[in-house]
């Protein structure tokens, strides 16, 4: 008779340690990817560009935003592959070091001024660099956690790869919102502006520091000795698991929750045009607030989906979302500040939490150990890809002038929200299969007693730990 030891990898796992190696990498890589978004729409229109046409200057300054996006898709690919053939801690080493030192060279750059033409070059191949590394952080970070996770506690240590992006973006906030604010206009534009970037240097040796600690996980050094570790695991991800890369890639879709509420909306409540005259300084503190919001909920929901599962807390967060969408455009419509935020809060801040602190767990379960990066990856910026489009697409359907913006911008946004749900409804549930029973379609789950069983020991487990330490 088999028991759970036979279906799930032997060897030490690193519980606490993989989830702070995920979340203070997550943190990084997130910080320098949106003191990015907020320099290209504040600062390098002025300094990188030609000053002559200042509305090309930031049209151009923009597009080099989603360049980062561009190249997302070919990171997935190349960094989920090393991630499944060298392992999970060698990727995320890497991911890390591209990304740290790509920011600090933004930080180091020449500006227009200086050496002309060069400076806009040099800054799109940086941010390419960023969107290559990012690519594969997110799907690095959760197989590394999920694979030193005990059973019955996925979701929980997972979610905290997720806590750590949110975490990234308020750092990103907090330090150049008040450099901004406080510096003079012509010191910030002179050089205030590089110290974001440069600081990313002591986040490099704080994330090397822990990163280096964590052992490769027990899941992948059990495929390793076994010699069955693929040698074109994309090929072997599309072939076997092209169903749940497909599922994924829809479920991805959700992003279209962050890009309504920080991208879309703001636009809608501030810009001259609409006619909705909000103040701009109001809408800056929008990310701010989800996210701290975030960082509190996140936990709480990757505990959850170990109690009831993975789907419910998507399906739900999903859905709710979409239908707070209209709420949230109304209030903007109607010029209501305090509604707008609280609207966007509740959305951003808390429901859609309950699809982006389990997905984590959710989208790496579905796959097995030797193709788990590389299916994650490569699905999860697909789908992501594709949401950095919908802002040009939401105000092609919905331009300055039209009426029942609200309406049709929402009914948007939650009918993409619904083939997400669609899309997870039609996955099997994976929070009580064992590890190496993942990406199995056929694998039998762990009955409900016995997993509760198994749940409350590793949770009594782990306190005797704490309380001997």
């Amino acid at each position: 008779m088999s028991t759970a030891k036979d279906h799930e990898p032997q060897g030490r796992h690193q519980s606490r340690k993989a989830a702070a190696s995920g979340w203070i990498g997550s943190a990084l890589e997130y910080y320098d990817f949106f003191i990015y978004a907020t320099a290209a729409s504040l600062i390098f229109p002025q300094i990188f560009f030609p000053t002559g046409n200042p509305r090309i200057a930031i049209i151009a300054s923009l597009a080099t935003y989603g360049v980062g996006y561009v190249a997302r898709p070919i990171g997935a690919f190349v960094l989920g592959h090393w991630g499944d053939t060298r392992g999970r801690k060698h990727v995320l080493l890497v991911c890390m070091f591209l990304m740290g030192f790509s920011t600090i060279a933004v930080g180091l750059l020449p500006t227009y001024s200086q050496v002309g033409l060069l400076a806009p070059a040099l800054l799109v191949v940086l941010r390419l660099i960023q969107g290559f590394a990012v690519a594969g952080e997110i799907a690095g970070a959760s197989s590394m956690i999920l694979e030193h996770a005990p059973f019955g506690r996925r979701g929980f240590f997972a979610s905290f790869s997720l806590q750590g992006v949110q975490a990234g973006q308020i750092m990103a906030a907090a330090v150049f919102l008040p450099l901004a604010h406080f510096m003079p206009e012509d010191a910030f534009l002179s050089w205030g502006w590089r110290i974001p970037f440069l600081l990313s240097f002591v986040v490099i040796v704080a994330g090397y520091i822990i990163r280096r600690e964590v052992d490769e996980t027990p899941a992948f050094a059990e495929v390793d000795s076994q010699n069955a570790l693929p040698k074109a695991p994309i090929i072997q991800a599309i072939t076997n698991s092209w169903r749940d890369m497909l599922r994924v890639i829809c479920a991805a879709l959700m992003n279209v929750i962050p890009v309504v509420a920080t991208v879309f909306g703001a636009a809608y409540a501030v810009q001259p045009a609409y006619g909705i005259g909000f103040q701009k300084d109001i809408y800056l503190w929008i990310p701010v607030l989800g996210n701290i919001l975030a960082v509190i909920v996140i936990p709480f929901v990757g505990n959850l989906s170990d109690k009831v599962g993975r789907k419910p807390p998507i399906v739900i967060g999903a859905l709710g979302a979409g239908l707070l969408s209209f709420g949230y455009l109304y209030a903007i419509s109607i010029h209501n500040v305090p509604l707008a935020i609280g609207m966007s809060l509740l959305m951003w801040g808390v429901v859609y939490q309950g699809y982006n602190a389990v997905f984590p767990s959710f989208y790496p379960e579905l796959f097995p150990t030797r193709t788990r990066c590389s299916a994650m990856a490569i699905s999860q910026n697909l789908g992501t890809t594709v949401t950095a489009m919908l802002p040009a697409l939401f105000v092609a359907v919905a331009p300055p002038g039209s009426a029942n913006i609200p309406l049709t911008i929402g009914a948007l946004t939650f009918g993409i929200t619904i083939v997400s749900a669609l899309a997870v409804l039609s996955a099997r549930e994976t929070y009580r299969v064992h590890m190496n029973d993942l990406g199995n379609p056929d694998a039998v789950p762990v009955p409900k007693p016995e997993y509760e069983r198994l749940r409350a020991k590793t949770l009594a487990d782990a306190r005797l730990a704490r309380a001997a330490a």
